[in-house]
């Protein structure tokens, strides 16, 4: 590969900005910011093929969620069901348990993080209710949500990269040509790692007791959270390339529940829409950018061929690597740039190895979304989650992080890897 100037330029400021993604996390969303302008002001990309490489769509998909999200945590809906899961629980095991299942199941609709937000009160009064060290079910509630975030198109940001590249529905994800697909793996992985908790949670044999329980605020939220879903599974009938139908889908139910919170509960529509994850919206779009840089100079078609001369011509041992590598790699870093630099080279490995590219991008998304649970700093939940605990008074060492979520994980990535091979490897 004989290199020209933006191509140097090109690799140069991807592996600065990866680099101080790592050291400075707190930092990501002004590093890739950075890392974006310098592309265009080096003119590796024109602004114009700047814009171009951002999927707006996906932008679109993930801040209209945000809003969503964020009017349906202050519903009270999610914490009623959270009490009520509590109160009827047999064991002190079992309340945990559920609160985890939760956690997960609320994740497949909303952002990671938001679904932490979500249950940790509850979980953490819950705790004090029981007299119990709410350490371990915190930490379940945190893997949990990232496991499940991957389920569908609007759970987690990866998902969202996944759709806009591979111009998948959120039908897609459900059932893709004919065949099960990415929510079906993550199920079975999540039945997997349930096991996993339930070995260290099952100590915790005595009743609950119960806990008071909130009051709904209002429906409404809930109900448009409710037709948002329908309306993006159905978003492929009018846009079958993935180009705009589901981003504006969620913005316009965005831009309707914001409307009424503002009519209805005469709330400062202003202050909710600044309060939104405006840093990892600026992430996300500054991180496209970047990764379009890498493709536009050629340096994805570059680690493409280098893997394909790497792995030879066993589809096995190319498809095993790639879901450790990314699992390994997913632990300490962020997610997001890695995935958006690897999807161009599944799909051109895909093709010199003459398998179904979804075999690949879904064995990647698999362990670069999993790979977060091994370790504390792994993914912004976790932060999340061992933050809360600190302020209750709970320290968490890293080796107590991953005692749960390394098992946690392997669990997971195992069963999710052996059926996505099943159905899209041996066909």
């Amino acid at each position: 590969m004989h290199l020209t100037n933006p191509q140097i330029v090109a690799l140069i400021i991807f592996v600065i900005a990866y680099t101080l993604f790592i050291l400075f996390p707190n930092r990501r969303p002004l590093v890739a910011f950075v890392g974006a302008c310098l592309i265009v002001l080096l003119r590796v990309l024109s602004p114009l093929g700047a814009i171009r490489g951002i999927n707006w769509n996906v932008m679109g998909v993930f801040v209209g969620t945000l809003a969503l999200a964020d009017l349906f945590l202050e519903s009270g809906m999610p914490a009623v069901i959270a009490e009520k899961i509590v109160n009827r629980s047999g064991s002190i095991a079992m309340a945990m348990l559920l609160v985890c299942a939760l956690t997960g199941f609320i994740s497949i609709f909303v952002e990671n993080v938001a679904a932490v937000l979500i249950i940790a009160p509850i979980a953490l009064l819950s705790a004090k209710k029981m007299k119990l060290d709410p350490t371990l079910m915190m930490i379940g509630i945190a893997i949990s949500s990232n496991l499940q975030g991957t389920a569908t198109l609007i759970g987690d940001p990866p998902s969202m990269l996944l759709g806009g590249y591979a111009k998948m529905t959120f039908m897609d994800f459900i059932i893709y040509k004919g065949r099960p697909s990415i929510f079906f793996t993550v199920e079975l992985g999540a039945l997997a790692s349930l096991v996993v908790l339930w070995l260290f949670y099952r100590k915790f044999h005595e009743n609950p007791g119960t806990v008071s329980e909130e009051k709904i605020k209002t429906w409404v939220p809930s109900a448009m959270l409710i037709l948002m879903i329908v309306a993006l599974a159905f978003s492929s009938v009018i846009d079958k390339e993935f180009k705009w139908a589901a981003g504006t889908i969620c913005m316009v139910f965005s831009v309707v529940c914001l409307s009424w919170d503002a009519i209805a509960n005469k709330s400062d529509t202003l202050r909710c829409i600044r309060k939104l994850d405006w840093e990892t919206t600026l992430f996300l779009a500054s991180i496209f950018v970047l990764v379009e840089s890498l493709t536009a100079t050629g340096w994805i078609d570059a680690a493409a061929a280098f893997l394909s001369t790497l792995i030879g011509g066993n589809i096995v041992i190319g498809f095993v690597s790639l879901v450790v590598f990314s699992v390994v790699i997913s632990a300490f870093v962020d997610n997001v740039p890695y995935l958006a630099a690897m999807l161009p080279v599944t799909i051109t490995l895909a093709k010199d190895l003459g398998v179904e590219p979804q075999l690949f991008m879904f064995g990647l998304l698999i362990g670069a979304s999993l790979g977060g649970n091994v370790t504390p700093i792994g993914a912004s939940a976790n932060i999340v989650a061992c933050g809360l605990l600190r302020k209750e008074g709970y320290p968490v060492k890293f080796g107590t992080f991953v005692k749960v979520g390394l098992p946690f994980t392997v669990a997971a990535v195992a069963a999710s890897a052996a059926f996505t091979w099943l159905v899209w490897g041996t066909r």
